[in-house]
Order: C-alpha cells, then sequence, then structure tokens
C-alpha cells in the first residue's frame, strides 16, 4: 500500500505541475503586467488541462484503493513545483503565509545557521562561530530532516528560516543527518541574539601580506574592511577569506569586489521579464592595485560570491578553494486570491561572464580541498592546504 501510495501521489504531482504552470503562472505574470497579446490563448490551454486535470482527479476518487486527500496532495504539488524551480522560490498555504506575515518583529533570535535547500530538505550552508549551533557541532553539509517534529521536505524555505528563528530563550528541537552516519541526531537548541563574527585579521610573510576573515558582508563590515586596507599602507598584498560567509546583500559584495577593481562590469542582473541591470566599477570606491587573492569554500553564500566572481572572472586575482554555494537572486512576493503567497525569483546575478551565481556557483581557479573539520577549532596555517596556496601565490607575486 505505501508503495502504490507513493506513485499516486508522483502521478497526481506531475499532472499537477502541468496544471499549475499553465495556470498558475499565467496568474503570476499577470499580476506582473507581463502577459502579452497572447494570454487569453495561454489561459485557455490552461483550463483546457484543467478539465483533464478534473477528470483525473474524479477517476482517482472513484476508483483508487483509499479515499485519497485531494487537497492535501494538491498543496503538496504546489509546494514541489515552486520547490523544483530554485531553492528561493516557495509557495506558502493560507496558514502558513498568514503565520509568516503576522510574525512578531520581536523574535529574531537565532541559532546561528545559514539555511539553504538541497535534494528538497533543509541544508546547513555554514555555522556562525561561539552560536548554539556551532556548539552542538553542526557543520556545513549536515541535512536538517526535521524541526519540531515536522519534515523539512514538506516545508517552503521561507517557513523553515522561520520555525528556527524565535524569541530568545525558547529552544528548537531538530532531526539532523551528518554524513556518514546512519542515524539522525536528536539536538535542541536555545535561540539567543547574536552577534556577528569579529573580523578576523592577521599579517602573513613580514607583514607583506594582510589577511581578512569578515564572516559576514553587511555594510558595516565591508566598511571595516575598507578602514584596514587603507590603514595597511600602499602595495599591501590582501587575503581576502571568504570562506563560510554569508552575505544577504549583493551589493555589498560588489562594493568589496570594487575596493580592488577600478574598471569593467562586476556582475549583472536579469530575468525573463525583469530589466536588464549592469554593475560597473566605480573608480572612486577603488583602493588598492596590490596583488589579491580570495578563499572560498562551500559555505561561501551570497553577496560574498560575488565578490570573488568579480575578482576571479577580470582576471584580478586568484580564487582558491572549493566551489561555492551559489546563491544569488531576487524574489518578488505576491498575494494570491486564497490567501496563500508565492515568493517567486524574478531574477539571477550574473558574474561578468554571463554565468549565472545561483546556477553555476563560482568554481576557484585554484581548486583546493578545504581540510577535514572534527569540530575543533585550528589555527590558519595548521593544516590548511587552501590558505597555505593561496598565501603561496600572494607570496610570488610583485608588491
Amino acid at each position: 500500500m505505501v508503495r502504490v501510495s507513493r506513485f499516486f501521489q508522483r502521478f497526481v504531482f506531475a499532472i499537477s505541475v502541468v496544471i499549475f504552470a499553465g495556470l498558475g503562472i499565467s496568474y503570476v505574470l499577470g499580476e506582473f503586467g507581463w502577459l502579452g497579446v497572447h494570454a487569453g490563448d495561454d489561459q485557455d490551454a490552461a483550463y483546457k488541462q484543467m478539465r483533464v486535470y478534473a477528470e483525473v482527479l474524479r477517476k482517482i476518487q472513484n476508483y483508487y484503493v483509499t479515499p485519497p486527500d485531494i487537497p492535501a496532495v494538491t498543496t503538496g504539488a504546489l509546494h514541489g513545483l515552486l520547490d523544483s524551480l530554485d531553492p528561493d522560490s516557495s509557495y506558502l498555504t493560507p496558514a502558513e503565509y498568514k503565520t509568516y506575515k503576522d510574525r512578531p518583529a520581536t523574535d529574531n533570535a537565532q541559532i546561528g545557521l545559514t539555511i539553504s535547500k538541497r535534494f528538497g530538505y533543509a541544508t546547513i550552508v555554514n555555522v556562525l562561530p561561539g552560536s548554539p549551533a556551532d556548539q552542538e557541532h553542526l557543520r556545513d553539509g549536515d541535512v536538517i530532516d526535521l524541526i519540531d517534529g515536522q519534515s523539512t521536505h514538506d516545508l517552503p524555505l521561507a517557513i523553515v528560516r522561520f520555525m528556527l528563528s524565535g524569541k530568545p530563550g525558547t529552544t528548537v528541537m531538530l532531526s539532523v543527518v551528518r554524513p556518514f552516519k546512519p542515524d539522525p541526531d536528536k539536538i535542541t537548541l536555545t535561540r539567543a541574539m547574536l552577534a556577528p563574527p569579529p573580523l578576523g585579521e592577521q599579517f602573513y610573510e613580514n607583514a607583506t601580506i594582510l589577511y581578512l576573515k569578515p564572516g559576514i558582508l553587511s555594510a558595516a563590515r565591508v566598511d571595516d574592511i575598507a578602514a584596514r586596507i587603507k590603514s595597511a599602507g600602499k602595495g599591501k598584498k590582501i587575503l581576502l577569506d571568504l570562506r563560510d560567509t554569508t552575505g544577504d546583500d549583493p551589493l555589498q559584495g560588489l562594493r568589496l569586489a570594487n575596493f580592488f577593481i577600478k574598471q569593467g562590469t562586476l556582475a549583472s542582473l536579469e530575468g525573463q521579464r525583469y530589466p536588464l541591470q549592469t554593475f560597473g566599477a566605480d573608480p572612486s570606491l577603488f583602493l588598492t592595485d596590490a596583488p589579491v587573492a580570495v578563499l572560498v569554500n562551500r559555505g561561501t553564500y551570497g553577496a560574498p560570491e560575488l565578490t570573488a566572481a568579480a575578482i576571479e572572472e577580470l582576471k584580478r586575482g586568484d580564487v582558491v578553494g572549493e566551489h561555492t554555494f551559489g546563491e544569488g537572486t531576487v524574489q518578488r512576493t505576491i498575494d494570491l486570491p486564497d490567501g496563500a503567497g508565492l515568493m517567486l525569483t524574478v531574477a539571477k546575478y550574473e558574474d561578468p561572464n554571463g554565468k549565472k551565481i545561483q546556477d553555476e556557483a563560482v568554481t576557484p581557479n585554484v581548486v583546493v580541498a578545504s581540510p577535514a573539520d572534527d569540530g575543533e577549532p585550528m589555527p590558519p596555517s595548521n593544516g590548511d592546504e587552501p590558505l597555505n596556496q593561496a598565501l603561496s601565490l600572494l607570496k610570488a607575486k610583485n608588491g
């Protein structure tokens, strides 16, 4: 019976995708005023598909081995449809959307995780040092199977992030699947108000190389980096460690890249119906023409990916390490007639060569695997092969 049930759900899901791709997307495009002169033809085709869909549902209701919960299956189909587009696109049921909109602004305590989705489940991108998640040795690549008993496979990403935050002092229970472990770990974490990580700063090679690790790319942190570069003196080589660094504002990633790039296109932003935007370097933001290298890994997420991509593609410096996560989009939130909500990706950032960051991420020109992470802190130069490789590349260049 389980196998039949799963087949049934997949069958209905496949039919639902056809219907909602035709009818639902037509509605969305209409909301934005993007439908052209053939909108009527598109909707006529969608309604024809709806009649087929309705007939299939009637047959299932009449002949399937047990009476199916059609509304639940349809909701799952809508969740799956949006999830199949990209991790940032989500369908929220009327109840989910209301909860999301009514959330108090004070419920912003965190456990220290950057979360996205991979293979349908919530996946840890990176962990804030010293946070509750870090203290429980959660690491990038760990999969969160359940949050307070609810499967993340059945939850849109917006709701996953919503459930992980809350009032300070409250707890959240996670079921975490770790690599090479057969059984999930059950972990209870206490939410707290977390400060951003400090800016890491160190000098190497007789103070000829300035090492900077931002941890987060906020406007204030990018300002701090600019101040450090200016105070370091002219000609100081820069090693920018963007591993496990998150940034929600793409413009801060471009501003950071601009410190090292005087001219050229840093990135572009475009969607099917989203006007093309090109982000060129601003000479007034340029700070140094000294050699620069950038460290990245799978935990490099969002704004710092734009920094790495611009520096690499414009041949300004070496990018060393592992491929990044792949995040760089613009979303629109749409109210649906029944009270549900749609969070839809309408544009994606592209690197100077036109590669979409979310689709292809950033692949370093010098690929070096990260050291094994056993959960214990490690001095930067002790067994850190990507760092050692980046230092060697910078050392060989003239200041």
